[in-house]
């Protein structure tokens, strides 16, 4: 891949080793904008890398190092996700500014950036994540549009249930007791089942606990024969 440098002065040293990665768009009008904010010392906010929507890829913050681009984040019992994480922005105005799909050109430089990564660090498909998935109270992102089966169909994140699923009819506690031992932060009961119908659900974001939410959580959560 070639990767252009662009370097960040918001960094700092890792407390962890890698075991994930976390996926963000950058919310901002247009790419440059949001390069000058992850380049920007007073931002304080950066990622390792950022992917145009043409599929350059922008190398800011250096692996071993810790960016800044999870902030108050939780996933799997870690609260540090940036010390345990590698942070790649995807270029997209977001919701805010016109959320709209990403491109192809885009996602053939996302996909193998990824696959680098995951194999280097060994990183399992079930800590390739959002970043509202790890901050679900707080964001939205990469949103219901980012193409997580094609991901999934390369064994790079997890993929969304679909055959042989059953509703085990949890209570709404139950539910969450179980979607909080998947890996969620489940402070915010709605703002969590949101941020998992966004990933798991994207064709219907309600908020709601239903049958359809709590059968994929529990076949996401059933171990698989290998």
């Amino acid at each position: 891949m070639d990767v252009t440098p662009r370097p960040s002065p918001n960094f700092d040293e890792r407390a962890l080793p890698v075991s994930m990665i976390v996926l963000h768009y950058t919310g901002m009008p247009d790419a440059e904008g949001a390069l000058d904010r992850l380049t920007s010392p007073e931002a304080k906010v950066s990622a390792h890398y950022c992917v145009k929507e043409d599929g350059e890829i922008i190398q800011l913050v250096d692996e071993e190092r810790r960016a800044w681009h999870a902030g108050k984040s939780y996933w799997r019992g870690i609260t540090d996700v940036n010390s345990a994480s590698v942070g790649i922005e995807v270029v997209n105005p977001g919701h805010e500014f016109g959320y709209r799909a990403f491109p192809d050109e885009q996602m053939a430089s996302v996909i193998p950036l990824i696959a680098d990564i995951k194999a280097r660090h060994g990183i399992g498909r079930g800590n390739i994540v959002g970043h509202s998935d790890v901050a679900p109270a707080r964001k939205e992102d990469p949103g219901e549009l980012f193409p997580w089966w094609e991901l999934a169909k390369r064994r790079l994140a997890l993929p969304s249930p679909a055959r042989d699923l059953m509703d085990p009819f949890w209570t709404d506690a139950g539910f969450f007791l179980a979607l909080e031992r998947f890996g969620y932060d489940v402070t915010d009961t709605f703002k969590a089942t949101l941020a998992f119908q966004r990933r798991f659900r994207p064709d219907m974001i309600d908020g709601i606990v239903d049958g359809e939410c709590r059968a994929k959580l529990l076949a996401l959560l059933l171990p698989r024969p290998q």
